[in-house]
C-alpha cells in the first residue's frame, strides 16, 4: 500500500491513497504557525484509533450477525510540549445497547487489540471507555 503526498504550501499537504485514489488535505495545526484548517497529521493518528477500533470489531460482529449500526467513537487529543508529540489520546466508544454482555465484552477485548494501537509508542496514553448507549 503506497500514499503519495504533496506539500501545497502554507503548512498543507494533500494525501493520495494510491490503491483507491482517496485524496484528503492535512495542515499543522493553530498551536503549531498553522491555520487549523483541517486534520493534523495527529489529529489523523487520533483519528485513525478511532476508527481502527470501530473497524476491527466490526469484523467479528459481521461474522456473528451482531449488527453495530450506530456504534460511534469520540477522541480527544492531548499534546505536550516537552518534546512535541501526542501525550494522550482518550476514547469513549458507544456501543449500541441492544449488545448482550458476553458481545460486548468480545468486541471490547478485540479493540483493545487494533493495529493502530498496538503501533503507538507506550509512552502515549490510551484511555478507551466502551460506553452502551440507551
Amino acid at each position: 500500500m503506497i500514499i503519495d503526498g504533496v506539500y501545497i504550501g502554507h503548512k498543507k499537504a494533500r494525501l493520495k491513497h494510491e490503491p483507491s485514489g482517496a485524496e484528503l488535505l492535512t495542515a499543522a495545526p493553530k498551536d503549531n504557525f498553522g491555520d487549523g484548517s483541517s486534520f493534523s497529521p495527529t489529529d489523523l493518528v487520533a483519528s485513525a484509533l478511532g476508527a481502527c477500533m470501530m473497524l476491527i470489531m466490526s469484523i467479528p460482529a459481521e461474522r456473528e450477525g451482531i449488527d453495530l449500526s450506530g456504534m460511534r467513537v469520540r477522541v480527544e487529543k492531548e499534546m505536550t510540549s516537552a518534546p512535541r508529540r501526542i501525550g494522550k489520546l482518550t476514547l469513549e466508544v458507544h456501543l449500541p445497547a441492544r449488545l448482550s454482555a458476553g458481545e460486548r465484552e468480545r468486541l471490547e477485548r478485540v479493540a483493545r487489540e487494533c493495529p493502530v494501537l498496538r503501533s503507538l509508542h507506550p509512552d502515549v496514553v490510551v484511555d478507551a471507555r466502551f460506553v452502551c448507549d440507551a
